[in-house]
């Protein structure tokens, strides 16, 4: 009844609140940015959501912390909205809120900081700030004060179970600490999160400190939210989490009863996995797909390194033979379907000398031969074995192996695109106008572009695919 009292309250005093939600880094946090979203707008409470560029009363800034790169733009994108306005309060959380959290509250504006374990208070956090301010002056210009930190004037942080210190632990996480997420809001595909969290501590990463131990909510309840996206209007889901195939961990499941149970819901037309670790994509899990089911031949697979040297000292669990084997299966699987195979790799890890790149170079071009590559310069990240190793590769080399990577990704993504050139393609296709045109995916996710139709929003059709409708001659390498 209390609550209900403070809603009441709020649909009273404030009228027209500008809410402003920031997304940073994966498809993962976009799912949670969406969630969010979307249950601050279901609390019966006025919010008008707003770009943060025109200004807000609430920003909600979902970070990311995979690279150096990417913490120091979580930091200058809390800066910048508070330059744009000045009395709103910042909320924060995500990976760099879970690593920084005293990085982040040292900053100008911050109300308050979730970390992983903290996501599930983000809402009611913002809905008790808000219940908090009275007669919409601290969304106007005069930053609320709770109780307790009205007389010093200091910065109010919303009560939230942890403290700075205690993010670090991964015993500390448990799948209470779970938030259930998908996005919502397009027409053409949803990201739905399966997973959370990740046990395999690879020597250069801080992901499994950010976000916990591997954790999932029940195959039963992640069906309803296929269900629920599925009435949305929307026709393809995007299955994400932080390490996909480990799904089960909390439930006694797996990822193979995963897959079968979404396979079966209906109004949902196809499917895609984001991203898998190849020694978790299985041979059968692989025959079931190529079966007859509704996912896509559109696979995303970390390889890491093309050096079973560097593949060790990073602490990976598979080779390259084990990794070209599962390339080559599934191609075979497949027979007449050309798979798009997108490939992560790390450039200029500790150690990596010429040669031990030259054949992570040689084994995506003469072995492997992906549509494309993702590149991502080796980041040293604070705690990590990889951090304090003393053969780090220069930045000036990195870059010089980025460069080289790119230009192999454009050759091979515009070999793949050359290859489909006269199949019939069933595109679904995407709502935006843009120039006269829309763009939509194939199957395997070419980006195919035509005159645009608003009646083919959100619908597949099969096109013919074509030099000019691919846009061949203009391929840059964007998967």
């Amino acid at each position: 009844m209390r609550l209900l009292h403070l809603l009441q309250q709020l649909v009273i005093s404030f009228m027209n609140t500008k809410i402003s939600f920031i997304t940073l880094g994966c498809k993962l946090n976009y799912a949670e940015t969406s969630t969010y979203e979307r249950r601050l707008l279901e609390s019966g409470v006025p919010l008008e959501v707003t770009p943060w560029s025109k200004g807000a009363d609430i920003f909600l800034v979902n970070t990311c912390s995979v690279t150096e790169h990417s913490d120091k733009k979580c930091r200058n994108i809390i800066r910048k909205l508070h330059r744009v306005s000045p009395d709103a309060a910042i909320f924060v959380t995500g990976c760099y809120a879970e690593l920084k959290r005293g990085e982040i509250e040292a900053l100008e504006g911050v109300r308050a900081v979730y970390g992983a374990k903290e996501k599930n208070g983000v809402v009611p956090g913002i809905l008790k700030y808000v219940s908090e301010c009275s007669g919409g002056e601290a969304l106007k210009g005069n930053p609320c004060k709770n109780a307790e930190n009205a007389a010093n004037g200091e910065k109010a942080i919303v009560d939230m179970p942890g403290g700075k210190d205690e993010g670090h632990v991964l015993g500390a996480y448990s799948d209470c600490n779970y938030l259930g997420a998908y996005s919502t809001g397009e027409r053409t595909r949803s990201f739905l999160k399966v997973q959370d969290g990740c046990d395999f501590k690879c020597n250069y990463c801080t992901v499994p400190y950010a976000r916990g131990e591997s954790r999932n909510e029940p195959i039963a309840d992640i069906v309803l939210k296929a269900e629920e996206i599925a009435a949305t209007g929307c026709c393809e889901i995007v299955i994400t989490g932080v390490n996909t195939g480990d799904f089960g961990k909390s439930t006694g499941e797996n990822f193979f009863d995963l897959i079968r149970a979404l396979n079966d819901a209906e109004d949902i037309e196809r499917y895609r996995i984001s991203s898998i670790e190849p020694n978790l994509l299985t041979e059968p899990m692989i025959d079931w797909i190529v079966s007859g089911t509704k996912f896509l031949p559109h696979f995303h697979i970390p390889l890491q390194s093309g050096s079973d040297t560097v593949l060790r000292e990073m602490g990976r669990r598979y080779d390259t033979e084990t990794f070209a084997r599962k390339i080559e299966y599934i191609r075979k699987a497949f027979v007449d379907r050309k798979v798009f195979f997108g490939i992560d790799v790390i450039v200029g890890f500790p150690g990596e000398t010429d040669e031990l790149f030259e054949q992570t170079y040689n084994f995506l071009k003469d072995r492997i031969r992906p549509a494309f590559i993702h590149i991502f310069p080796y980041s040293r990240r604070a705690g990590t074995p990889a951090a304090v190793r003393k053969d780090q590769v220069q930045d000036s080399v990195k870059t010089e192996r980025v460069a080289r990577l790119e230009e192999l990704c454009k050759e091979l993504h515009r070999e793949f695109v050359s290859g489909c050139l006269g199949d019939s393609a069933q595109v679904l296709f995407e709502g935006a106008d843009k120039n006269g045109k829309m763009c939509g995916y194939t199957e395997n996710y070419i980006k195919v572009w035509e005159d645009y139709d608003p009646q083919l929003i959100g619908r597949t059709s099969a096109v013919a695919l074509t030099a000019e409708n691919t846009r061949i001659e203009a391929l840059g390498g964007e998967e």
